[in-house]
């Protein structure tokens, strides 16, 4: 083999090696892995929001209108 054909083989296989670290590289930095700064605001310590189901929902509304209908919830009406 010719030296000129070994040294571009070699520099093809390092462009090759040098894509695929870059490419690891880009997945780690995407898991929220930061070397420097600050968090992220997702990892955080955000709570993720809940979310009520249909039935609680028509709970929650049933008691609201009784309050209402009482005049606990009423404009003038004091805090319980």
């Amino acid at each position: 083999m010719d030296t000129k054909t070994i040294l571009a083989e070699l520099r093809a296989e390092r462009d090759r090696i040098d894509q695929a670290i870059t490419a690891i590289q880009s997945l780690n930095s995407s898991t929220g892995q930061h070397k420097v700064g600050r968090q992220p605001k997702a990892a955080a310590g955000r709570r993720r929001r809940s979310r009520m189901s249909a039935t609680a929902r028509r709970k929650l509304s049933r008691l609201l209108k009784q309050r209402w209908a009482q005049g606990k919830m009423k404009p003038g009406a004091k805090a319980a």
